[in-house]
């Protein structure tokens, strides 16, 4: 028994992994079991081609022992998995449980109104997010290679870890609190905002529909924005995790805030490719993250 791994002809891009393929498997069994798979792709076509070597590359790999590679997870099980570490990690800093800072300190409270309210928002943010995941995101992609998880949850639980350490500190120095509230409103009009164009994507295509769209406003004001941006959702991630920044006036949380901004730039740079490629009437005035400047 072996693998199949199929990549584009072009890209070299891994588009499926097949595994426990017979030696002698032809095109035709492995078509089907490509179309049986639980893992959908966006280049499904490529498997109508009767010619089928003019569209992919096939890799056949023969191989006695297991291949750990090709475990993988439900996108859904993946960022749920992401996004509840984050909530947990950062409460058991908050609450102070023993083993974190000093025994005197075990399961006492900040005196600082800033740590409480930071305490609210980061929980917000991600009780958002699992709420999402579960009920809003419809995901194009079926599942992802479990080294995965193991990459991202490095990313987000190691970082919610820095922030809370510092922020939940009992040596902690807060801001002046003339400002914090105003942040703090701003950042959870933010939020609000990257709900509103989770939800306008989401109705852009029907329940079992591969149909893409071009995002328009809608008459939600938070969705005017798609007017300027291609990717509102970076847009207002972005904007909410500044007035995070802002508010608590930690490094770690700068830090996170820059990461997320280089990587969420990434994304909206293909996306906005994407459409720009795709769709011939797509608005010329839209930039990918950032109005007028990225």
């Amino acid at each position: 028994m072996g693998h199949v791994e199929i990549l584009d002809a072009k890209t070299k891009d891994k588009l499926c992994f097949l595994d426990k393929v017979e030696p002698n498997a032809t095109i035709g069994e492995i078509k089907s079991m490509f179309h049986k798979s639980p893992v959908l792709f966006d280049m499904f076509k490529l498997f109508q081609e009767p010619n089928l070597s003019k569209c992919c590359i096939i890799h056949l790999t023969i191989d006695t022992r297991y291949n750990a590679s090709v475990l993988s997870l439900s996108l859904s099980q993946v960022f749920l998995t992401e996004y509840a570490g984050p909530l947990l990690i950062y409460l058991m800093f908050y609450f102070r449980v023993p083993f974190i800072y000093a025994p005197k300190y075990d399961f006492t409270t900040s005196k600082h109104w800033v740590v409480h309210l930071a305490c609210m928002c980061h929980s917000f943010h991600y009780v958002k997010r699992l709420l999402e995941t579960l009920f809003v995101h419809r995901f194009s992609h079926g599942t992802m290679p479990l080294r995965n998880i193991f990459k991202n949850c490095t990313y987000y639980w190691g970082f919610a870890a820095w922030m809370a350490y510092y922020i939940n500190h009992p040596l902690y120095t807060p801001p002046s609190e003339s400002t914090r509230l105003m942040i703090s409103l701003r950042s959870q009009f933010c939020q609000i905002g990257n709900f509103s164009i989770h939800i306008a994507l989401r109705n852009l295509r029907p329940p079992g529909s591969k149909t893409r769209k071009i995002p328009y406003p809608t008459k939600n004001p938070f969705t005017w924005i798609f007017l300027l941006v291609s990717c509102p959702n970076y847009t207002y991630e972005l904007g909410s995790w500044l007035g995070f920044t802002l508010m608590t006036q930690c490094l770690p949380v700068a830090a996170f805030t820059l990461v997320g901004f280089i990587q969420m730039t990434v994304w909206a740079k293909g996306k906005h490719r994407s459409y720009l490629k795709e769709f011939r009437d797509y608005p010329t005035l839209r930039s990918p993250i950032l109005p007028f400047i990225l």
